[in-house]
């Protein structure tokens, strides 16, 4: 079968892997219908080291499952499923509280050898824990949507419950690529009063607006922290949703949150310290955050996207074939596309 390999900065590369096996009796095989390319998938796509052996790609997928485990009950072969981007057993301490990114048997796609989400077909570890039945058929137009549950739209969710985002309060977001534009769907969805949204992109935040947004700042570092100021009367937000990940976009959080507001930090962080000295201190922010639980969220999130109440598949901005993954790295890194949709 084909499956994406990373080679080294700008090289992804589509070759022929053996197909995946059921390993462990919790195993199932899903052959994917639909993957995508992630913003995070970017980072190492730019700053890698040369490979020898292909490292195997993607996290965010839809399938039917062809084959499981001996063990596996809940879910059954012709399921249509989508996984949220990290394997959970839905049975431990950390599971039951909603916590699956710290299941005690935690499982990554494409790891351990396999191919990753960005292939024919995957293994997905703990199925019963991770697989979530979809109950739409495989022509249906809100796949695009059911597919951002694997990951950006439940991110942008998280960063909405973590900036603690409230009814009739103020929320910034800060980023305009997919996950900031879900995370501006989030903090609607959750009754946000006003939503400012910082991103430089007209066509990016020109849909931020149709998803809500009302207010955009092109602006960035301290300009932009004085625009936000200005808008919300000099005080800053209640929320601030930091959907990048580098210490800049940490910096702006930390600049237009309010005194006693709270920061929700999904970006993939690419720094290893925040300046939260006495300042952060004596004002009362709080940081929450990290990677996001996805497994958590589908079905509360799913009902939404099933009655048409929120669209992030609009977030999906380029389609190719599996055989033209790259275009989509490059696209998406070149930024002249926000998602690429890679269709099987």
């Amino acid at each position: 079968m084909k499956a994406t390999f990373l080679y080294g900065p700008g090289d992804v590369r589509v070759e022929e892997t053996a197909h995946p096996q059921i390993v462990e009796p919790t195993d199932a095989v899903v052959k994917i219908t639909l993957s995508c390319v992630c913003g995070s998938d970017l980072w190492d796509y730019l700053d890698s080291e040369k490979l020898e052996v292909g490292r195997p790609r993607g996290h965010e997928f839809i399938g039917v499952v062809e084959s499981i485990g001996d063990q596996v009950t809940d879910i059954q072969v012709g399921d249509f499923v989508v996984a949220p981007f990290v394997a959970s057993c839905g049975k431990c301490d950390y599971c039951l509280a909603g916590h699956a990114t710290s299941c005690r048997k935690i499982g990554f796609f494409g790891h351990g050898g396999d191919a990753g989400g960005q292939s024919e077909a995957v293994r997905v570890p703990q199925a019963d824990g991770t697989l979530v039945k979809l109950p739409v058929t495989q022509d249906s137009p809100l796949l695009p949507s059911l597919l951002t549950l694997s990951d950006v739209m439940c991110t942008g969710h998280h960063a909405a419950v973590t900036a603690k985002v409230a009814k009739g309060e103020t929320a910034v977001v800060i980023g305009d690529g997919a996950v900031g534009l879900c995370a501006v769907i989030a903090a609607k969805r959750l009754g946000a009063g006003r939503i400012i949204l910082m991103g430089r992109h007209p066509e990016r935040t020109n849909l931020g607006r149709e998803f809500g947004a009302t207010d955009v700042v092109s602006e960035r570092g301290e300009a932009g922290i004085a625009k936000v100021k200005e808008l919300l009367g000099g005080d800053g937000a209640h929320s601030v949703l930091e959907c990048v990940g580098t210490a800049e976009s940490m910096e702006m959080a930390l600049g237009v949150v309010r005194d006693y507001g709270t920061i929700g930090r999904v970006g993939a962080a690419q720094y290893q310290t925040i300046p939260f000295g006495f300042g952060p201190l004596m004002r009362n922010v709080s940081i929450s955050g990290g990677v996001a639980p996805a497994r958590a969220y589908i079905e509360e999130l799913m009902v939404d996207v099933l009655n048409g109440s929120i669209e992030p598949g609009r977030v999906f901005d380029l389609e190719v074939s599996l055989d033209e993954i790259a275009q989509g790295y490059a696209q998406m890194t070149n930024r002249t596309k926000i998602k690429a949709l890679v269709r099987l």
